[in-house]
């Protein structure tokens, strides 16, 4: 069945017996990856968790319903979490669906499903699917999620507040609870002590990526400037997550691979960066970055973005390290 927000988190929380998948699609992956860690922590920390992908449950579609209905050694709760879904997963959604039980709880994770296509038909007519659309909150909507959040944790945010961790998660809504969720610990609120929170408060926590850095970070990686790359990640400091900055680098390799193909059709170079909005301080490195990659190498490097920002999701404290090599590997390819 196709869920409200409401319903789904409450579902999450308390998982009912009769829910067998929740099924997250949508582009906003930050958004799905926070919604299975709900469900994680609604079983307990003592929760066993099977890792599947959309190529296992290709290859062997009963998987997923027999991972369902096992039995853990010791029998503590266990789950099952899907990624990197697609259209290749409905055997086996069919399969769990049909099974004659299913004891424990999938959340499976589609990105690129469309809201049109067969997989997500499945989920919305089925009573035993939370079927949810994840799509990456505008800047007036991030705003009131964060808001939301921190009334969640007991924060009253003033509106500047709420904005400016909205402009530091670059819409992930991840990194939003978490900056939310360090407010909280600093003031010490919940939602039985509510306290107010104000820019002085994040100033306190650190709760914000300047701009500026994460642009002089973007603009080397793309760049193939290892040095000024180096110097960049030196300056966002330590605790800043890289989210944002995966983020923006995703959106400049799509810029760039669009220029590519523009200028690769006879469209001048000016031309094509003022109709795209290139910023004029800007022009000159996108110029050069344009000159240096090929398209190929573009679309090749984007995968490789969003797969590291997966990655780094997955890898708790170590992900600033695993983001920080990646962004050196593309600068030396870039350089190359």
């Amino acid at each position: 069945m196709k869920a409200t927000e409401a319903r789904l988190t409450a579902a999450l929380d308390r998982p009912p017996a009769d829910i067998r998948l929740y099924l997250l699609h949508g582009p906003d992956e930050s958004t799905a990856m926070a919604f299975a860690a709900r469900l994680a922590r609604a079983l307990g920390e003592g929760a066993e968790r099977i890792d599947l992908d959309g190529a296992t449950l290709r290859s062997d579609p009963a998987r997923l319903a027999d991972e369902a209905a096992a039995i853990s050694l010791f029998g503590e709760a266990r789950h099952i979490r899907i990624t990197t879904a697609g259209e290749e997963s409905l055997e086996a959604v069919e399969g769990l669906l049909a099974a004659p039980a299913a004891g424990n709880p999938a959340v499976m994770i589609a990105p690129t499903v469309k809201a049109t296509g067969k997989l997500v038909k499945a989920g919305i007519e089925s009573d035993r699917v939370l079927a949810f659309a994840c799509y990456p909150p505008d800047a007036r909507n991030a705003a009131a999620l964060v808001a939301e959040l921190a009334r969640g944790e007991g924060l009253r945010l003033i509106p500047a507040a709420a904005q400016r961790i909205a402009r530091a998660a670059d819409g992930d809504r991840a990194i939003m609870a978490r900056e939310v969720e360090k407010l909280a610990l600093y003031l010490d609120a919940a939602p039985d002590r509510p306290q107010e929170a104000d820019e002085a408060a994040l100033e306190a926590i650190g709760a914000e990526l300047v701009d500026g850095e994460m642009g002089d970070v973007v603009l080397a990686a793309t760049g193939g400037d290892v040095g000024p790359l180096l110097e960049a990640l030196r300056g966002t400091g330590p605790d800043v997550s890289p989210i944002p900055i995966l983020r923006a680098l995703a959106r400049r390799l799509t810029m760039l691979a669009e220029l590519k193909q523009a200028m690769e059709g006879g469209e001048p170079a000016e031309q094509a960066m003022k109709r795209r909005g290139v910023f004029w301080k800007e022009q000159a490195a996108t110029a050069a970055a344009v000159r240096r990659w090929t398209l190929p190498d573009l679309q090749a490097a984007l995968m490789a973005a969003r797969r590291t920002e997966r990655e780094v999701m997955g890898a708790g404290p170590a992900g600033r390290v695993v983001a920080d090599a990646f962004l050196l590997r593309l600068a030396r390819r870039a350089k190359r």
